[in-house]
């Protein structure tokens, strides 16, 4: 019966390989018998600071109404966005998650007989809500690890309906710099919808990285799709937003989900949103955290991806899966990357000092181990 149900869906679906996340620590813990507390998890790109007071005092304030449902409109986190970054909200579209706004791009504009264009090492939402739409995937190959710009002009043609490019990308952390995206963008046609992914904007703290909203007015075609899981500390809440023409954004809300955010995470977001504190002290742990990691790399003799995000990728110049299980048999997780075609590479989050050492020191016997099996 189930293979009769499985016949029943349609070919793009069955097709489709189900995004998977990185491993979760009580999935680990029950699988190894571990501790939680005793394990290191530095796969998913989350803040490693803990979540923010000012944060968990206005989810309490809001399930007191657990019982209503939420905004739809989300007026509220609209309106702070609004202020923050001097936009309109009728140029705003709430989404659970950016991942989210990636799946109503693909609903609005993608269907048989148009095409998507993304990079190769792109994120994997691409692929999976172009094929879901049943559209075609045009994989770029990419330069440098990262987005070939001139490439992904090229792939272009009059059934292209969406170009998704990440800035920085996931997951190898490259980026575009300001002159090249602005050309990039004088040359994309107007009936291809560009979406620039800023999911890890905040932790670029880099002059030359352009800002996407400083182009929205220009590019009607544009859309930039932002975050608040990471910088901001929201994964467990799940809350991402993208900026538009109000034109795109209209579209985009006759897609979206009744209520998508809830209400919890639309209070989290307005708080987090007052807070340049801790956006800044996650910066700054960033920062220090990265350096950390890619010196121990260096140590360890690694070759590593330069990044502009919270993660760093390395290449063991090995398979990384012997590693990556030795790894978790001493309770540290980081994200391999062979679904991405890169099976000697390793993704890793970067977490708090003594998480960061913790990982060092395990990959170092990993990488001791893994050497020993092979001989």
């Amino acid at each position: 019966m189930s293979d009769h149900i499985h016949t029943l869906a349609l070919p793009r679906i069955r097709a489709l390989s189900p995004y998977v996340p990185g491993k979760p620590v009580d999935e680990l813990a029950r699988e190894l018998g571990l501790d939680p507390a005793d394990i290191v998890k530095l796969a998913s790109n989350e803040n490693p600071m803990g979540p923010n007071p000012r944060v968990l005092e206005a989810i309490r304030s809001a399930a007191r109404h657990l019982t209503r449902y939420p905004d739809g409109n989300g007026f509220a986190l609209k309106a702070r966005l609004g202020e923050r970054f001097g936009i309109d909200a009728a140029q705003i579209t709430l989404g659970n998650g950016s991942n989210d706004i990636i799946v109503m791009v693909a609903d609005a504009f993608l269907a048989e007989g148009r095409n998507a264009v993304f990079s190769q090492y792109g994120f994997a939402a691409y692929p999976l809500a172009t094929q879901a739409s049943g559209a075609e995937c045009r994989e770029v190959a990419a330069r440098a690890w990262g987005n070939d710009l001139e490439g992904m002009l090229a792939a272009i043609d009059g059934d292209t309906r969406v170009l998704f490019i990440a800035n920085p990308n996931n997951p190898t952390g490259t980026w575009v710099d300001r002159p090249n995206l602005e050309r990039f963008l004088a040359c994309v046609p107007r009936h291809v919808l560009v979406v620039l992914d800023e999911a890890y904007l905040e932790y670029a703290d880099d002059a030359d990285l352009p800002d996407g909203l400083d182009h929205v007015a220009r590019h009607p075609n544009l859309l930039v799709s932002r975050s608040l899981c990471k910088a901001y500390g929201l994964a467990g809440l799940r809350v991402g937003y993208a900026v538009s023409s109000p034109a795109v954004a209209d579209l985009l809300n006759r897609v979206r989900q009744p209520f998508n955010v809830n209400s919890l995470a639309l209070a989290g977001a307005c708080a987090a949103l007052d807070d340049d504190a801790y956006l800044e002290a996650g910066r700054r742990v960033n920062r220090l955290g990265l350096a950390q990691l890619q010196a121990g790399l260096d140590e360890l003799g690694l070759c590593w991806i330069p990044t502009r995000a919270n993660f760093v990728t390395v290449d063991l110049g090995m398979p990384a899966q012997p590693v990556y299980q030795s790894l978790l048999r001493q309770g540290v997780i980081v994200r391999p990357l062979d679904g991405y075609g890169l099976p000697c590479h390793l993704r890793i989050s970067v977490g708090l000092e003594h998480e960061n050492r913790r990982f060092l020191d395990a990959l170092a016997t990993a990488i001791k181990e893994a050497a020993h099996v092979a001989h």
